[in-house]
């Protein structure tokens, strides 16, 4: 079965689509893939901004820049004449959260949240965090009329949709019964952090201090009273960001390798966007092979080289024979690759038949700078 043509120029010269978000699995060329997007985009007139999520630092070493972080930086050697510009950026999780507490509370409870131990341990490392705060930058930036597309490359593996989850994640954490009882001594009205009102309420915070720790307790119980009046406003962020991830003005595009495991995981994000009605643009198959001389099967070289004897008795390594018959085997080899690829692409389109195709082929060497990039963009188009 034939895919639909994934056609990448169209997509990126849509004045209504906002948004372009890159996911799949790790080690695919995903951020590569955002990258040569975003620079695509820019010179054909787009102002762009580019957000990764993933730590890696490839992607800042392909636009040559020195470092990124969550202040949008311009990539210089951008084509600008028609009228497009280029930045990128980071996401810093806990610089964001702090911008996020200096927003939305005054001077003296932003500094009584800042100076708590545990936001300091929750805004840096626990679980859900990262995501949630992808989804508060990305509100962010689509707010910000200094761009009219963002470029997000996502983590790898199937992390990269957990930001579909974060506001119920964060709603299920501030609403949970642990949190609850942590916050309740503080809000008693200033009684004593361990005075409660009930012999029953009185046993689980001593368990829980015995697990914690008084101070900790302490902690967490304080910084929850600081945050409470922040908490709508988080989940109405949240909320919106969501949303906006389903808008037509967003577009999603799940990049694979031609390998199972990577298709596997392709079969599993096309499925969950669909179930969450998020507007997929498409697959973009990465690294894929392909030959000028197609026509030459592998059967017909390994045939002609066997008649050649592979250079068996040959005079010496430069035998016209023994370098033909190598150079058959070679293109057998190549060839038996672009076939197994093919068949794992069939395998998906058969599986996913509404789903668009485009296809970079593999290079030789890393991608490291802009005209890499440029040329990686340009094979995507021509190959739709």
């Amino acid at each position: 079965m034939t895919a639909p043509v994934l056609d990448i120029d169209a997509l990126l010269d849509d004045r209504d689509v906002r948004i372009l978000v890159c996911c799949g699995s790790g080690g695919v060329g995903k951020t590569t893939t955002a990258a040569s997007l975003a620079v695509r985009a820019a010179e054909r007139g787009r102002d762009v901004v580019v957000l990764t999520i993933d730590p890696a630092r490839r992607l800042a070493q392909s636009m040559g820049l020195t470092e990124l972080d969550n202040t949008p930086r311009v990539v210089e050697g951008i084509d600008t004449s028609a009228g497009g510009s280029l930045e990128a950026m980071m996401l810093d999780m806990k610089r964001t959260f702090d911008e996020i507490v200096l927003d939305h509370s005054d001077a003296e409870r932003a500094q009584q949240i800042l100076d708590n131990p545990f936001y300091q341990s929750l805004s840096s490392s626990m679980a859900g965090t990262q995501e949630y705060m992808a989804m508060e930058k990305l509100g962010q930036l689509r707010r910000n009329p200094a761009w009219d597309l963002i470029v997000v490359d996502t983590p790898p593996s199937r992390s990269a949709l957990d930001f579909l989850d974060a506001p119920k994640r964060l709603g299920s954490f501030l609403d949970g019964r642990v949190i609850r009882i942590l916050a309740a001594p503080a809000k008693a009205g200033g009684r004593g952090m361990f005075k409660v009102v009930t012999a029953g309420f009185n046993i689980v915070t001593n368990v829980i201090t015995k697990v914690l720790g008084a101070q900790l307790l302490k902690d967490v119980s304080a910084f929850i009273t600081a945050l409470d009046t922040m908490f709508g406003g988080f989940r109405e962020r949240a909320d919106a960001t969501y949303k906006l991830l389903k808008n037509p003005e967003t577009r999603f595009l799940v990049v694979a390798a031609p390998e199972p495991d990577a298709l596997r995981e392709a079969s599993y994000f096309v499925e969950r966007l669909s179930e969450e009605r998020m507007p997929l643009a498409g697959l973009v198959l990465n690294r894929v092979h392909r030959s000028a001389a197609g026509s030459l099967t592998a059967s017909r070289c390994l045939a002609a080289a066997e008649d050649l004897n592979g250079g068996d008795g040959a005079d010496g390594a430069d035998d016209p024979g023994r370098i033909a018959a190598g150079l058959l085997r070679l293109h057998a080899d190549r060839m038996n690759v672009i076939a197994r690829e093919q068949r794992l692409t069939a395998r998906f389109t058969g599986a996913h038949p509404g789903v668009a195709v485009g296809t970079v082929q593999a290079l030789p060497g890393d991608v490291h700078d802009l005209d890499a990039l440029r040329s990686i963009g340009s094979d995507l188009s021509a190959a739709g």
